[in-house]
């Protein structure tokens, strides 16, 4: 380690207590953030604080939209800071606009990317636990712990008319589940303290808008006497803890290290299905068997293979001032990229190291990092590094982690045919092979249009989509797909491939008008490059919103 970083998170941590020297945070920011009433350090950058705090309430607003009228409520913030502040994550592609409406946008889950990454259980385990959800028709999820409470990381669930509605990234109190004692028999007392103190501040669980309000009073000793029984008997048991109905078994996924839990996997039912008993007593033998195999994957599978040193990841962000100027907060921008810069080969990092990958001065980073510690996000180590934290999920990843191919689409759906001023549409391949099924659909306000709405169905051979999704030769030759009046006289449509991010043709992106218009020529001159350059921003986003879960194609 280079000598100028031996003391790198020592200084930041030196940092985090009131009254060091450096910019004051106002209050508001301090309000909009602060954990638990902690007062927010001198040296933290206020308007990354808010950008955190806009970001959290939009992640807990129904299908993370908010206007800027309910933020600006929300947050407490002067509307002219949320303006700033949204014109800012809009820029970083992280939030969608939409006349007074803020929507959070696929990309922002590059950011609980970083910690999947980082932390790598995802990646080396999720096969198992979809594998075990496969066997047992049971839905199956891993979760890490968060402070007092758990978060999930990954979920195998079922379809069914009563599936598990939980997200990846989702927050539940540790006393309301089958993870929880298992997390608990590692809890120091200040975490008991912790713990002890959110239940008389927070009785109903309020705090935790992924679980219904808690409608009965249970007694602390309760979650006591199931640790100490989850320590002895190496399993936990939910028993409708939650809501009526709901059931899970759970047990430890151990660092083969350092014996510590490192994530906690379980299998959860339905007492239409089964009881806890019969959860215990059939399932648990299956889920340790799986549990065993994933802790052999930790102990054998080697470390990744150091990569290429990222830099320069920030500094993007001075030429968006200069075009912005005050609409602009670059210290925003600058902060959540440092997240960015931890990822599966650099789980942790120094100072320097992130100064050196965000290309951002040594003090820049520096306060990015007090301030992410202090929002929870970031944490620093006994060997003078720092790592993303669960809570980083908390950014935006439990909506974004259900959307949709359609959903991700729409917004450069409209996009598209407000610029062609012809009607734009999605569409996949249907399981016969047969047949395409429009999923998504822009109109024009053309009087005469393609007319087609989500959800029809017709035969693939006869529509530009199907030549695409067919794969013929002619349409792989030439990345296009011209379809000229097959399906109907006087309609003509193009379509181009979406790909996922292993490669893979999975929808067509189409433009259909009346042959009138434009002349079949004109459809590849004029139509097809912006065509091709919607369905690449497409990509872009399933590349990210993919990382870590299959995208749903309707």
């Amino acid at each position: 380690m280079p000598a100028n970083t031996t003391n790198d998170a020592a200084h930041v941590a030196a940092a985090a207590a009131p009254g060091t020297e450096g910019t004051p945070v106002t209050p508001d920011a301090r309000e909009a953030v602060t954990p638990a009433g902690a007062e927010a350090p001198a040296e933290a950058v206020a308007p990354l604080l808010r950008g955190i705090a806009v970001l959290r309430h939009l992640t807990e607003a129904d299908g993370g939209t908010l206007s800027l009228s309910g933020l600006e409520k929300a947050t407490g913030l002067a509307r002219a800071t949320v303006d700033r502040v949204t014109a800012t994550l809009a820029r970083m592609g992280y939030v969608r606009l939409d006349g007074r409406d803020v929507t959070l946008a696929p990309r922002l889950t590059e950011l609980g990317n970083a910690y999947l990454a980082a932390l790598r259980l995802p990646a080396l385990l999720a096969s198992r636990a979809d594998a075990l959800a496969d066997e047992l028709d049971e839905s199956v999820s891993l979760a890490v712990g968060d402070r007092d409470g758990i978060r999930f990381i990954h979920q195998a669930t079922r379809r069914r008319a009563m599936s598990l509605s939980f997200r990846i990234g989702d927050l539940l109190p540790a006393e309301r589940t089958a993870p929880g004692p298992l997390f608990a028999t590692e809890w120091t007392p200040a975490d008991w303290r912790h713990w002890h103190h959110r239940r008389a501040a927070d009785p109903e669980d309020r705090t935790f808008p992924a679980v219904p309000p808690r409608d009965r009073t249970t007694r602390d000793q309760d979650f006591e006497d199931r640790t100490a029984a989850a320590a002895s008997d190496g399993y936990s048991l939910d028993d409708q803890l939650i809501e009526p109905g709901l059931v899970a078994v759970s047990a430890p996924v151990r660092d083969p290290g350092t014996g510590r839990v490192a994530c906690v996997a379980s299998v959860v039912s339905h007492t239409s299905r089964h009881t806890a008993e019969d959860l215990r007593t059939t399932l648990l033998p299956r889920l340790r068997a799986t549990v065993r195999s994933m802790e052999n994957d930790l102990r054998t599978t080697p470390p990744p293979e150091p990569g290429i040193p990222r830099s320069g990841l920030a500094t993007w962000t001075a030429a968006s001032k200069h075009e912005l100027g005050r609409e602009f907060v670059e210290s925003l921008a600058r902060g959540l990229t440092v997240l960015t810069a931890f990822g599966e080969d650099r789980p942790a990092l120094t100072l320097t190291e992130v100064a050196r990958a965000t290309g951002l001065a040594r003090a820049t980073a520096r306060r990015a990092l007090i301030t992410h510690e202090h929002a929870g996000l970031v944490a620093a180590t006994s060997d003078r590094t720092f790592t993303l934290t669960p809570r980083v999920l908390s950014l935006g990843f439990p909506p974004l982690s259900r959307t949709s191919l359609p959903q991700i689409a729409q917004p450069h759906l409209t996009a598209l045919a407000d610029r062609v001023h012809e009607s734009v549409s999605l569409a996949v391949l249907s399981d016969s092979g047969e047949e395409i099924q429009y999923t998504a659909r822009a109109s024009t306000s053309r009087v005469m249009s393609a007319r087609i709405t989500v959800g029809t169905r017709l035969p693939a051979r006869a529509t530009a989509p199907g030549h695409v999704l067919l794969s013929l030769p002619e349409t792989r030759s030439q990345g296009y797909a011209l379809v000229d009046e097959e399906l109907e006289a006087g309609l003509r449509s193009i379509a181009v491939p979406v790909h996922d991010r292993t490669g893979r043709v999975v929808a067509a992106l189409n433009v259909a008008m009346h042959a009138a218009r434009r002349t079949a020529a004109a459809c590849v001159t004029d139509i097809l490059p912006l065509l091709k350059e919607t369905a690449t921003h497409i990509e872009a986003d399933l590349r990210v919103a993919g990382r870590f879960r299959p995208i749903p194609l309707t």
